[in-house]
C-alpha cells in the first residue's frame, strides 16, 4: 500500500501522530506490545516431577499394600526413600532451572514517538498500531513497521532472516507476495537499525509481529523425549514386568504348598522392593548433574538434566551458518586492482599479493582505492568511549584502511567532505563530494556491476588508462570470480571535477573491487573434524546467499568444492516426495535460504530416521527447529531471547567446539550411568534370588522388607 494509505488505514498523522486517548483504546484493544514469555518454573510442580517414573508408582504400591496389611514400619520407610530421592532430585533440578531463568532477564527498551504532536520517549511494551516512531542507527526494532520516511537507512535482519549483509530500506511500496527478506518498505521486531534515520508507522505489535510468528511455531512444536527418558522407562517397564512374574510365581507356589496368603503378599512386597533399584532415578540425576556443573564452568548452561545425555547420543549436528560457523562480522578479505590481487591478513593486519607484503600502501594502486572507500563512508571505528557504528561493510573499510595508516579524519582535514549523495536502491551507488584546493573530489563506491556502467577510465598505478571492451570483459571475470568464492563486492570510483553539481556517477575512473567475507569462526574447523571424528554429520542450514554457504562450508571442512548446495526454493514439502529423494536428501550438507518452517522439515527427515538431532542457532528463525530438535543449542552472546528460550543448551562463549566438549561429556555420563545400573541390578538380583530361593523351598524370609530397604538405602541410594 502507498504511505498515505497506511497512514488512513491507522488514522494515525505523520506530523501529529496518535492522540492519547486513541493510544488508550488501542492498547485495551491489542493489549501490551510483548512476546508471550515461559512462566517461571514452580518449585511444586518440580518436587511432584521427580514421582513420575514407574518404579516410583511400584514402590508407591507396595507401600499401600504393606499399609492394608498393618506393615506401617514397612509402608513408612518405603516411603522415606522415595521422598529422600525425590528431594535430592528436587535440589539439583531447581538449581539448573534457576539458572536458566537468570538468563531470561528482558531488558525494558525505550521508543521516540510522536503522539499529540510532541515527541517523547516510552516504554517499548505501550507502543500501538498506528504509532509514529522516529528511527536513528542503532536502535533495536520493538515493533514491525512500515516505513513512512528512509534516509540511508539499512537495517541488520541476520536474527530474522538469516542474511548476514545489512538490508536497505525504502519507502516505496512493495508486491503484497514479497518474501519477508526482500520487503524494503517493512522492518520487523527484534532487527537493528545499522545507518540512516527514518520514520515509521506500527503495523503489529507483540504476537502479532513477524518474530511473534515464531514463537508461536516455537510453541507448536514439541520436543522429542530424550534418548536417557526413553531408556530409562523401558528399563523401568522391564522390571516391573519381571516383579509382577516373580510375585505371581511366589504367590502361585504359595497356593500350592497351602501357605498363608497373608504371608504370601508379604513375600510378594519383599520381592518387589528387592527387585526395584531404588537408588536407578537419583543415579541418573546425580550424574547429569554433576556433569551440568563441570560443562557450566566450560561455558556450556543446561535447561534440562537429561539434555547431557542427549548431546552423547547425538547422530546429525544442523548448524546455523551466520554468527554460529562464522562471526557474524564483515571483514575486507581482498582488494583487485589494477595490477593484480591482493589479500589483506587480519591477524598481522597487512596486504599481501604473490610478489610482495605491505603495512604502507602510500604510492601504491592500493592507496586510491582505500582512500576513497574512507572517504565515501559514515561509520565510526571503536574507541575507549563507543563501540563502533555504522554499516558493518563500512566498518570493514575504515579497519583495513586503519592497518596502514590511512585515517578518515585526517583525509578529511585534508579533503573537507562538502556533500553527501546518499545510497540509492535503483543506482546501487553511493558518492561524497570533497573539496581539494580548487577542483571537486567525487567518491563513489557501490555494487560492481553498477559501477562499470559509469566507468570511462581504470586507474593503473600513476595513471588512468581506457575502460575498453577488454578491461570490461577483465574486471567482469575478476569480480565474478571472487563473487563464486563467497565474497560480497564493492566497486571503488572516482574522479576529479570543477563543480560539485556535476552528475556524480558520469566518467568515473574506477580504483578497484573489495571482497567482503563473514570469517569463519577460528576454532571450527577442528570442531567440525572433531565431530566428524566422533561419527556425528555436520549439516550447514542456513537463511543466507547459496554461493556464500558453499564458499563458508569448503573453508571450515563442512564439504568438499563437489558439494551440491540445495536452495529453500528447490526444496520440496516432505510429504510429496519419494522415499528415494528423502534418501538423497538425506546425504545433502548444505542448504540455503531455507524458511523456518523448511528447518522443521529436515530435522523430521533426520529423526524419522533414528538419528539424535542437534540444531544450533542464534536467530528468531532458528527457534521452532532449536525446540523441535532432540538437543537445541542456542548462543549466549549473539543468541535472541527467542532463541534461548526454544533451546535445551545455551553457549555463553558462543563456540561451536563446546558442543564437541558437551558431546564428549554426554557420552561420559551415559557410560556412567549404564555401569551404575549394572552395579544396582546386581545388588538387587542378590536379594531377589536369596529371597526367591528361601520361598521356593519352604524355607522363612531371609530378609524382610524394612531390612532390604536398609540395605538399599545403604548400597543404592547414599
Amino acid at each position: 500500500m502507498p504511505v498515505d494509505e497506511v497512514l488512513r488505514h491507522f488514522k494515525s498523522s505523520p506530523g501529529l501522530g496518535l492522540r492519547i486517548d486513541q493510544v488508550e483504546a488501542r492498547q485495551a484493544e491489542f493489549g501490551p506490545n510483548i512476546l508471550r514469555i515461559h512462566p517461571p518454573a514452580v518449585p511444586f510442580m518440580i518436587f511432584l516431577k521427580q514421582f513420575r517414573s514407574p518404579v516410583v508408582y511400584l514402590l508407591i504400591g507396595a507401600a499401600v499394600l504393606a499399609l492394608l496389611l498393618a506393615e506401617q514400619v514397612e509402608a513408612v520407610a518405603i516411603f522415606a526413600v522415595l521422598v529422600i530421592n525425590a528431594l535430592i532430585g528436587f535440589f539439583t533440578e531447581l538449581r539448573a532451572v534457576r539458572s536458566m531463568e537468570a538468563l531470561r532477564a528482558m531488558a525494558s527498551r525505550s521508543v521516540v514517538v510522536r503522539r499529540d504532536g510532541e515527541v517523547f520517549s516510552v516504554p517499548a511494551e505501550d507502543l500501538v498500531p498506528g504509532d509514529i516512531v522516529i528511527l536513528d542507527a542503532g536502535d533495536v526494532l520493538s515493533a514491525d513497521m512500515r516505513l513512512i520516511e528512509a534516509h540511508n537507512l539499512a537495517c541488520d535482519e541476520s536474527s530474522l532472516t538469516g542474511e548476514s549483509l545489512p538490508v536497505e530500506k525504502t519507502s516505496d511500496p512493495v508486491a503484497q507476495n514479497t518474501l519477508l527478506a526482500e520487503r524494503s518498505c517493512m522492518i520487523f521486531k527484534g532487527c537493528a537499525v545499522v545507518r540512516g534515520t527514518g520514520e515509521a508507522i506500527v503495523t503489529a505489535t507483540g504476537m502479532s509481529t513477524e518474530l511473534g510468528a515464531i514463537t508461536k511455531l516455537v510453541d507448536e512444536s514439541k520436543p522429542e523425549r530424550s534418548p536417557l527418558e526413553y531408556q530409562l522407562s523401558k528399563l523401568s517397564r522391564d522390571l516391573i514386568w519381571l516383579t509382577i512374574i516373580v510375585a505371581i510365581t511366589v504367590a502361585f507356589i504359595g497356593v500350592l504348598s497351602a501357605r498363608d496368603t497373608v504371608l504370601m503378599v508379604k513375600s510378594a512386597i519383599a520381592l518387589a522392593v528387592a527387585a526395584i533399584p531404588e537408588g536407578l532415578p537419583i543415579v541418573a540425576t546425580l550424574a547429569l548433574a554433576r556433569s551440568m556443573l563441570r560443562m557450566a564452568r566450560r561455558n556450556a548452561l543446561i535447561e534440562h538434566l537429561s539434555a547431557v545425555q542427549t548431546l552423547g547420543s547425538t547422530t546429525v549436528v544442523l548448524t546455523d551458518k551466520t554468527g554460529t560457523l562464522t562471526e557474524n562480522r564483515m571483514h575486507v578479505d581482498r582488494i583487485f586492482v589494477y595490477s593484480g590481487e591482493y589479500s589483506f591478513d587480519r591477524e598481522a593486519q597487512i596486504f599481501r599479493s604473490d610478489s610482495e607484503t605491505l603495512n604502507k600502501v602510500e604510492y601504491h594502486p592500493l592507496f586510491p582505492v582505500l582512500r576513497n572507500a574512507v572517504l565515501c563512508n559514515n561509520a565510526v571505528l571503536a574507541s575507549s568511549d563507543h563501540p563502533a557504528s555504522g554499516d558493518p561493510m563500512e566498518i570493514a573499510l575504515l579497519e583495513s584502511a586503519k592497518a596502514v595508516n590511512i585515517n578518515r579524519s585526517e583525509l578529511l582535514t585534508q579533503l573537507p567532505e562538502i556533500g553527501e549523495i546518499a545510497f540509492d536502491v535503483e543506482t546501487r551507488m553511493m558518492a561524497t563530494v570533497h573539496q581539494n584546493a580548487d577542483e571537486i573530489i567525487f567518491a563513489v563506491k557501490g555494487a560492481p556491476e553498477a559501477v562499470f556502467d559509469c566507468i570511462s577510465e581504470i586507474w593503473q598505478r600513476d595513471r588512468a588508462v581506457r575502460f575498453d571492451n577488454h578491461q570490461e570483459q577483465r574486471w567482469h571475470r575478476a569480480a565474478d570470480t571472487l563473487a563464486g568464492q563467497g565474497l560480497r563486492l564493492l566497486a571503488i570510483a572516482g574522479k576529479s571535477a570543477s563543480s560539485a553539481r556535476e552528475n556524480p556517477y558520469r566518467n568515473l575512473t574506477l580504483y578497484g573491487l573489495i571482497g567482503f567475507q563473514d570469517p569463519p569462526r577460528t576454532d571450527i574447523a577442528s570442531a567440525i573434524s572433531d565431530a566428524r571424528r566422533a561419527g556425528i554429520r555436520t549439516i550447514m542450514v542456513t537463511g543466507d546467499h547459496a554461493a556464500t554457504a558453499k564458499h563458508i562450508s569448503q573453508v571450515v571442512g563442512l564439504a568438499d568444492q563437489h558439494a551440491a548446495v540445495l536452495t529453500g526454493g528447490e526444496l520440496k514439502p516432505l510429504d510429496s516426495i519419494s522415499p528415494d529423494e528423502k534418501d538423497e536428501l538425506r546425504k545433502m550438507s548444505i542448504f540455503s535460504r531455507v524458511t523456518p518452517e523448511q528447518k522443521l522439515a529436515l530435522i523430521k527427515l533426520h529423526q524419522e530416521t533414528g538419528d539424535v538431532v542437534a540444531m544450533t542457532g542464534d536467530g528468531v528463525n532458528d527457534a521452532p527447529a532449536l525446540r523441535k530438535a532432540d538437543i537445541g543449542i542456542a548462543m549466549g552472546i549473539r543468541g535472541t531471547q527467542v532463541a534461548r528460550e526454544a533451546a535445551d543448551m545455551v553457549l555463553r562463549d558462543d563456540s561451536f567446539a563446546t558442543i564437541i566438549d558437551a558431546i564428549r561429556e554426554g557420552r561420559i555420563i551415559l557410560t556412567n550411568i549404564r555401569r551404575f545400573a549394572t552395579y544396582l541390578l546386581s545388588c538387587n538380583l542378590s536379594e531377589v534370588l536369596v529371597v526367591g530361593l528361601a520361598i521356593a523351598v519352604g524355607l522363612p524370609l531371609p530378609l524382610l522388607p524394612l531390612q532390604i530397604l536398609f540395605l538399599n538405602l545403604v548400597t543404592d541410594v547414599f
